[in-house]
């Protein structure tokens, strides 16, 4: 995690969805610890209690579990929870805004599709 932060949300909120990202990418699993406060906090050069409070978020959200004297862990079912809230997410956040530039620019369902492709 590097400590390249955006003014449009606080610092916390971009820490959490930086470690929502590991897990959907595959970098982090279930079961698997996530770095240690004091670790992420010294990447990112920020106070330990703005990650914290992201990792707080993480636990209230259901998506990691704390064990006693070891840290945090990404906890059972996180993955396919998270899934789900980030499609629904992303549905109701970004897609809107992402379809009208599509038909400001007339653009195809092909040209997309061979964009992704690399073509």
């Amino acid at each position: 995690m590097d400590g390249a932060w955006n003014d449009t949300q606080p610092i916390y909120q971009q820490i959490r969805d930086r470690v929502v990202g590991m897990m959907l990418d595959g970098v982090i699993s279930e079961g698997d610890p996530i770095p240690s406060v004091r670790q992420t906090a010294a990447e990112c050069q920020v106070n330990p209690l703005t990650v914290m409070k992201a990792y707080q978020q993480l636990s209230d959200d259901g998506l990691v579990e704390k064990r006693r004297g070891l840290g945090m862990f990404v906890a059972p079912g996180a993955l396919k929870r998270l899934a789900g809230t980030e499609r629904q997410k992303f549905l109701d956040e970004q897609w809107p805004e992402t379809l009208r530039t599509i038909r400001r620019l007339g653009l195809s369902l092909e040209e997309l599709l061979n964009q992704e492709n690399g073509q």
